[in-house]
């Protein structure tokens, strides 16, 4: 399973400067302020399903602000119009209509420091990362992964009475297991690198009422995150069931009760599953997930 948990993210230490992308352009790519984001929003909700993370960004943080880890820029035409959207810091993710955009995005994101994770739809990273590998930071680690989206198509359930919103006092028992599964996907512990910030983070999503859990007799058998919410989506991340009780249809039933939940506020729930984890994508198509897209990410 695909976990780009919001709780790994680290500030970027530099912002990189405007420059001129193409020879005779003047310069199209600029950070971006707090007045500009109605214009953002307005820009991004075109395309809900691919620009969620973006666009919980905003909604959550504000255009400029330090939780973003990272610095919002914009990329316009000769009008001035929104071509691209960009955050770039120690997550990267963008949003363009058109090619010189990215490209615009790329260059910028060189200068960048602190850059640790490059997430999107697998051609637009293609095109991303042409312009940026020569002269930019290596990648470390590069997956695949398959953007998953459920409507509430899967059958019911039986509820599970103990599935909560996570309390502060679940804190110990929840952080270990969102470390592991940054571990399995980036290859670094998040307890080992940033112990005290890591432990910030995770009970700031606590606290924020956006962590479930089940749990019975002092052991966790189920956990999920929302990292990011807007009108009309929500992306899950951190979905866990305790090895102890898996094949027994726990999961699917907590990923039912769930999906209940949050599709009386939204329209749609969205996923990332790596696309070597066949028995995860399994368990996601029994839970009513179908396949949207292809996106790649590439760790620094």
């Amino acid at each position: 399973m695909f976990h780009t948990a919001a709780n790994t993210f680290e500030q970027g230490t530099a912002a990189a400067q405007p420059f001129f992308p193409f020879a005779g352009e003047t310069p199209r790519a600029r950070e971006l302020t707090d007045e500009a984001q109605a214009e953002v929003i307005a820009f991004l909700s075109r395309r809900p399903l691919h620009t969620f993370n973006l666009l919980g960004f905003i909604l959550n943080n504000g255009l400029v602000s330090p939780l973003n880890r990272g610095t919002f820029y914009a990329y316009r035409d000769e009008k001035g119009r929104l071509e691209g959207v960009a955050l770039i810091g120690h997550v990267t993710l963008f949003e363009a209509c058109t090619d010189r955009a990215v490209a615009a995005f790329a260059l910028l994101a060189r200068g960048c420091a602190g850059k640790h994770i490059l997430l999107g739809e697998q051609e637009k990273v293609a095109l991303f990362w042409s312009h940026y590998e020569r002269g930019g930071q290596p990648a470390r680690l590069a997956c695949r992964e398959w953007l998953l989206e459920s409507r509430g198509r899967a059958r019911a359930r039986e509820e599970i009475p103990g599935l909560h919103r996570a309390a502060p006092e679940d804190l110990e028992l929840v952080m270990p297991v969102q470390a592991q599964l940054a571990f399995e996907e980036s290859q670094i512990n998040p307890l080992e690198k940033d112990p005290a910030g890591f432990r910030a983070r995770c009970a700031r999503r606590i606290e924020q009422g956006r962590t479930w859990a089940w749990i019975e007799g002092g052991r966790l058998i189920f956990k999920a995150d929302i990292l990011n919410e807007t009108s009309e989506v929500t992306y899950l991340e951190g979905v866990w069931v305790n090895p102890q009780d898996r094949g027994k249809g726990l999961g699917l039933r907590c990923m039912a009760q769930l999906g209940r939940t949050f599709l009386r506020r939204v329209r749609l729930i969205t996923l990332f599953v790596n696309v070597n984890n066949q028995e995860a994508l399994g368990f996601y198509r029994a839970a009513g997930y179908e396949t949207r897209g292809c996106y790649d990410t590439i760790f620094f």
